[in-house]
């Protein structure tokens, strides 16, 4: 029988180092659903909320700062203070539901996310999240400004490069996302491309890279029966400069010439006459 009780209390002793390392790096926080356990003592396992004020009640304890440690932090002091009602106390602190772990997403493109979300732009994380997760999650960027999107943290931005995430597939820039992150994307509207013209659905459509003006030609619908596919032209700004670029796609396509089906930059305006 003895040998049994050593048994479970090492089993015990192992689950709870597996649920702290596990948890260690989370912050407990405001609104998150506590369970502490207490070895042999059943009678002081509770399940209890954190308080706006960041205090949670354990008796015999009393009231004690939960919000701000993590759970391998608050198991320390409840062992610490449970010494004095409990002989050689071994405590477990899971978080059984994360309520306070809030980041805000402002988008200037498109909206919408499949993310939990408490309001506009307000997301709650059920666990550590990275920001390559994150963006996994909410959406197309189609018409969002990569290059100029950013994470602000406490009052700084984070450098952070959304593009090679997201297009390059670069690991190495994603980063461990905390609560109260404040995650922006713009609008890439002035970096779209607008075709007008002879084409059958004037339109304005994202940048890509490698996108050619044939590409965007095609996507806007392609000529109509009216254009002269030879008489095309780029407005392009560059810096203070407007330039406007002719190119003939009558050539590219008929005769092969892909000089002309010129690589476009972001904001280029076409107009097929």
């Amino acid at each position: 029988m003895k040998k049994r009780v050593q048994l479970a209390m090492v089993i015990f002793v192992m689950l709870c180092s597996a649920v702290a390392e596990a948890n260690e790096r989370y912050v407990i926080g405001d609104e998150d659903v506590l369970q502490i356990s207490v070895w042999g003592s059943p009678e002081l396992t509770i399940q209890i909320p954190v308080r706006p004020d960041g205090m949670i009640t354990v008796p015999p304890v009393g009231d004690m700062k939960a919000a701000g440690l993590t759970p391998q932090e608050l198991k320390a002091v409840l062992e610490k203070e449970l010494i004095k009602y409990v002989k050689s106390p071994t405590v477990s602190v899971v978080v059984t539901a994360i309520n306070s772990f809030k980041v805000f997403v402002l988008r200037g493109g498109e909206s919408g996310t499949s993310a939990t979300s408490d309001s506009a732009g307000a997301i709650t994380l059920k666990r550590n999240t990275t920001l390559l997760q994150l963006l996994a999650q909410i959406g197309s960027f189609q018409n969002s400004d990569l290059h100029n999107a950013f994470v602000l943290r406490n009052g700084q931005k984070l450098s952070v490069d959304f593009h090679k995430i997201v297009v390059k597939g670069d690991v190495s820039q994603d980063i461990q996302l905390r609560p109260n992150d404040v995650i922006f994307i713009p609008d890439n509207f002035e970096k779209r491309i607008k075709v007008v013209g002879e084409v059958k659905s004037p339109s304005v459509i994202p940048y890509r890279e490698g996108m050619t003006a044939l590409d965007a030609i095609l996507k806007a619908g392609g000529f109509t029966e009216f254009a002269d596919s030879n008489d095309v032209i780029i407005v392009r700004t560059e810096g203070n400069e407007v330039k406007k670029i002719e190119i003939k796609l009558k050539n590219a396509m008929k005769k092969g010439d892909i000089t002309q089906d010129l690589y476009l930059q972001p904001g280029d305006r076409i107009t097929v006459k």
